[in-house]
């Protein structure tokens, strides 16, 4: 019997010469002096980011690294290396590389890799252009935010000798403006398909979303999908910094995020959410093509200038459909006005779209955080550290601190602070139970000093289920909803703490609620979706949104551990098995008691020994409670 092949997770980079032939051809020794240089600068990049070369081929050098975070840190270093040494050639004696990042599976055999994951790798170096780095949706989907790089979407791309078609990302380096996108593949059934669109609305007849549409082209043929007929429907844009300093870029994009909040609280206007329109930071756009993109009719835009303690406020709406200018306005104010200026911008989009005003809505006085300016500062330097990891969310803790210190009734950096115990928004900082007490202490006095503001109800629904106090968290949630009716997060985390409380059903209208309000949405959405399915015995459509959470979040044990038990309830033993032995290699403490010492499915027995069960036949250890892995 043959030894079983040794598998692991890797980022893989594949590096290859533009028109090597060609230059080969007009100097050969030069081109081999060049090309040389430039694998040796690799092969130095690649040993600095944790890298390993895994095999050289003439022009071409094939890579892996431990994270995507290195793998791409690396390829920009050398592009940008590269750049400046050839800024003195003559263009014809300029070598350039192209570079593609994976991260997925490879086959280990001695020091050489293979396998899908370095193929699809091959292929992306192809997509690239010269001097350039093209990337998969899993390398974006695990960099996020984490590198000062700017990315753009190229959609689905059929490339050879891969089955289905790569969702690949261009890396814009050094200003490089983006091109024009090629047409994306479209592949539609009448089910959901796990690497592209799903069915996610039904009203008034069947409309198609794409699960990951993040710039997708559509043809002449298409026409916008407004699926909010009877209400109008916006995207705030983030607002451009004129000022020259990218110091200042975590105070406008603040702005942005809190004008989408004001507007989020309408019960009559539908607003995208700040994750899917902050996709267009730094792009110079096509407004039909965002109203088209994201499902909206109007779009705002708009600059901030800032002088010392002066600031200038330019917006804009338009109408998606026709381009067509609705209002715009100026703002010429000192720094101290700006609650003001966001207030009055909020007035005046409500009234320039008609938006229908509930009795609640007409009395509500205007949301203001705090009259403090410096406190407003910390708190939107803090919320800029909410990223998803124990090191960021602990820097951004300790400004939520600073700004309660200088405004102790600042109710939303309470709200905010609770989230900060929770890296990965996912799972707390560890098993100390006083992390989660922490957190609903914190989240409690956000919601004691403003009970009306939709982040607070948020934190406290997310801080209660966290203390297993689920009713008291799905009534929070749908308070949170209520007061935020188009604020994605608060759909989406009303929708999780619903299927926690066995309530499945009634969680899916919210997931898909969350999906629509935020078209680009982080892939815990399609766990929380993937979870009413599972609770809901809908086995295939589970497997299909999970599988797709593995792609985009590799080293999330939550949605392994639910694969596991599915594929051995469809027969698939064989996968369920690789899924549990990929658990316990990225956490080697995981087992049944591990799990049983935190599993929510505590409210109902017959649930918890169903995911139980499934995790034995997939050779997960009986074991003891362990440690859980808290960064991912």
């Amino acid at each position: 019997m043959d030894d079983p092949l040794k598998r692991k997770l890797a980022a893989i980079l594949h590096a290859d010469v533009v028109g090597y032939s060609r230059l080969t051809g007009e100097d050969e020794e030069g081109t081999y002096r060049l090309v040389r240089s430039g694998l040796d600068l690799f092969a130095e990049s690649i040993q600095s980011h944790n890298g390993t070369v895994a095999n050289y081929a003439g022009d071409a050098v094939l890579a892996e690294f431990p994270t995507a975070s290195e793998a791409l840190t690396c390829a920009a270093a050398v592009q940008q290396t590269l750049k400046e040494r050839n800024e003195d050639l003559p263009e014809e004696g300029k070598v350039r590389f192209r570079i593609g990042v994976n991260l997925g599976e490879v086959i280990v055999d001695h020091d050489d890799i293979y396998g899908d994951g370095v193929n699809v790798a091959a292929r992306l170096e192809g997509l690239a252009k010269p001097g350039g780095i093209c990337i998969s949706q899993a390398v974006y989907a695990a960099v996020g935010r984490k590198l000062d790089l700017i990315y753009q979407d190229i959609g689905l791309q059929q490339v050879k000798n891969i089955a289905e078609p790569v969702h690949a990302y261009q890396v814009l380096l050094d200003g490089e403006a983006p091109s024009a996108i090629p047409r994306a593949i479209r592949r539609r059934s009448a089910a959901m398909i796990a690497g592209g669109l799903v069915l996610c609305l039904i009203l008034a007849g069947v409309t198609w979303l794409g699960f990951e549409r993040f710039g997708e082209e559509t043809g002449a043929e298409d026409t916008m999908v407004l699926l909010e007929d009877s209400m109008p429907s916006i995207a705030v844009l983030p607002f451009q910094n004129l000022g020259g300093d990218s110091k200042d870029d975590y105070f406008i994009d603040g702005i942005t995020n809190d004008i989408i909040t004001d507007l989020s609280r309408f019960s009559n206007l539908f607003v995208i959410a700040s994750n899917s329109v902050f996709k267009y930071k730094g792009k110079a756009v096509d407004i039909k093509d965002v109203g088209r993109d994201l499902g909206v009719r109007y779009v705002l835009e708009g600059s901030i200038q800032k002088v010392g303690n002066s600031m200038r406020l330019n917006a804009q709406l338009i109408d998606a459909t026709t381009n067509h200018h609705l209002w715009a306005n100026r703002y010429d104010r000192e720094m101290d006005d700006i609650f003001a200026v966001q207030d009055e911008l909020t007035e005046s989009i409500v009234a320039a779209l008609q938006v229908t005003l509930t009795e609640v809505e007409q009395s509500r006085t205007a949301r203001q955080y705090t009259n403090s300016l410096e406190a407003y500062d910390l708190f939107l330097r803090g919320r800029s550290y909410l990223r998803g990891s124990k090191q960021t969310h602990l820097k951004a803790q300790g400004l939520f601190d600073q700004a309660i210190a200088v405004d102790p009734d600042f109710a939303a950096a309470y709200a905010e602070k609770s989230l900060t115990y929770f890296p990965g928004f996912i799972m707390p900082m560890s098993r100390d139970p006083s992390v989660v007490e922490d957190a609903l202490l914190a989240a409690e006095r956000a919601v004691d000093l403003d009970p009306t503001l939709p982040l607070g109800q948020a934190r406290l629904a997310w801080a209660l289920f966290a203390n297993r106090r689920h009713e008291e968290a799905i009534a929070a949630g749908k308070r949170a909803v209520a007061l935020g009716p188009s604020d994605a997060e608060s759909h989406a985390q009303l929708g999780n703490v619903l299927n926690w409380a066995g309530q499945a059903e009634e969680a899916i209208p919210h997931l898909e609620r969350a999906m629509r309000l935020n078209p680009h949405y982080p892939f815990y959405y399609l766990f929380y979706l993937g979870h009413s399915h599972y609770l809901l015995g809908n086995r295939e459509q589970a497997i299909e949104l999970m599988e797709q959470v593995v792609t985009r979040a590799p080293y999330f044990l939550p949605v392994r551990r639910h694969l596991a038990v599915l594929y051995e309830e469809v027969g698939r033993s064989e996968d369920a098995k690789a899924q549990t032995m990929e658990v316990l290699r990225i956490f080697p403490g995981a087992s049944i008691e591990d799990e049983r010492a935190r599993c929510f499915y505590r409210w109902e027995p017959a649930l918890m020994e169903r995911f139980f069960d499934g995790l034995r036949k997939s050779d997960m250890p009986e074991g003891e409670p362990g440690e859980e892995p808290m960064e991912m």
